[in-house]
């Protein structure tokens, strides 16, 4: 009798043990999580997400793409933004820049690493991911496995009778799902932090998407709903029933040819944050930018399908064009999770929170790469974005100012 009292006894404290273990690898996280941005730690975090939160792995290319260097140009100069007078240099240090990435025509015309980055370093996409993610829609709309219009609830029947049953691919990609969500990093109870510290703790990005509620018409209002994307992702998953990492380690990573290991944070179900989980290196983040600029074609192949890149950077319905514009709540333009400038209509970008950027221009055939760790954002808001992307128009008219003068 005493030695089952003994066994019982030894049973629960093991039993104990295994909970107090789990509960606190799980406050654990979400002290990481409340902390993340916290400036004195912000870029170590950033540059270290594998550390603290369970990822996915992609390895480096067979093929890379290497591009030629000619390291000729240093950013230098003012910019105005709402008559205000900035100094790039300034600038790009009070946003703590750790990475800044220059390419014309092809080649690497700058490149620079700050707050302890290096060039082969995986760093935090945050929103970038979107854009990833996107290319990987256009890819299995290529292969005929759905169309556009076709609603969430037809191919994740576990939807149905959520918010999103009936949001199509199409309104998911444009961030006009009429979800409502509030996406302000600023405000310790909005739906993206409440979002973040539900995944910390363990709760599945499934059961979080299918909480949200409908707040007005699909299709007419355009509002940045990070949780689209992540439906995206599902749908993604389903119909081809590989991972996001698989697929996108197949049809991005291998092809494209990225020259450095990635990742993909993950929930604990397995399932990959691809709004914002990406980790890769400023290089491989750039090389996205590279495809689309020249139209899907990369690497010595089309990987991307020529019409969806250029669906993806159309936005010639009245609730996604730039301006200040009733039917959106931001002032850049949107197209398929790709970002039209309200300053240059001419280019794109893809862009995450705390000012993570690939600038594309294409008629100046330049792009700039940027990876922050910019802990005043949560202060600034979304203000950094526009400043940001009349910088780097600054900086290409510089290039362009330099290039001529070296000609002549």
């Amino acid at each position: 009798m005493k030695r089952k009292i003994i066994y019982s006894l030894g049973a629960i404290l093991l039993l104990a043990s295994i909970a107090l273990l789990i509960n606190r690898n799980k406050i654990k996280r979400l002290y990481h999580t409340i902390h993340l941005f916290d400036a004195d730690v912000i870029a170590e975090n950033f540059q270290n997400m594998e550390a603290h939160y369970p990822v996915r792995l992609m390895k480096e290319s067979t093929n890379p793409l290497v591009l030629p260097e000619n390291k000729w140009y240093r950013p230098q100069g003012d910019f105005q933004f709402e008559s205000e007078s900035y100094d790039v240099n300034q600038y790009l240090d009070y946003t703590r820049t750790e990475g800044l990435l220059i390419i014309h025509r092809d080649t690497i015309i700058f490149e620079d690493y700050r707050l302890g980055l290096e060039r082969d370093e995986a760093h935090i996409s945050w929103s970038m991911a979107k854009s990833f993610t996107s290319a990987l829609i256009g890819i299995f709309h290529d292969k005929g496995l759905f169309n556009l219009d076709d609603p969430v609830g037809k191919h994740l029947p576990d939807f149905i009778g959520t918010a999103y049953e009936n949001v199509t691919i199409y309104n998911l990609l444009t961030m006009s799902s009429g979800v409502r969500f509030n996406e302000d990093y600023g405000d310790y109870n909005s739906d993206i932090n409440r979002f973040g510290r539900a995944f910390a703790v363990g709760s599945p990005i499934r059961d979080f998407a299918k909480s949200l509620e409908r707040e007005r018409e699909q299709g007419t209002y355009n509002h940045y709903v990070s949780i689209d994307t992540q439906i995206l992702a599902f749908l993604l998953m389903k119909l081809s029933g590989k991972s996001i990492t698989e697929l996108t380690q197949e049809y991005i990573w291998e092809p494209i040819g990225m020259e450095h290991e990635a990742s993909w944070i993950i929930d604990r179900d397995g399932e990959e944050i691809a709004l914002g989980g990406l980790n890769a290196s400023l290089r491989d983040f750039s090389k996205l930018g590279l495809a689309y600029k020249n139209k899907g074609f990369i690497n010595g192949a089309q990987i991307i399908p020529a019409d969806w890149i250029e669906a993806c950077l159309n936005n010639d319905q009245e609730h996604l064009k730039a301006g200040n514009n009733k039917l959106s709540s931001n002032i850049h333009g949107y197209g398929l999770q790709w970002w039209i400038p309200v300053n240059n209509p001419d280019a794109f970008a893809m862009g995450g929170i705390y000012n993570q950027y690939v600038y594309v221009d294409p008629v100046n055939d330049i792009i700039i790469a940027k990876l922050s760790a910019n802990h005043n954002y949560k202060t600034q808001g979304h203000i950094t974005k526009a400043i940001h992307f009349v910088m780097f128009d600054a900086i290409i008219e510089d290039i362009l100012i330099k290039e001529k003068e070296i000609r002549n």
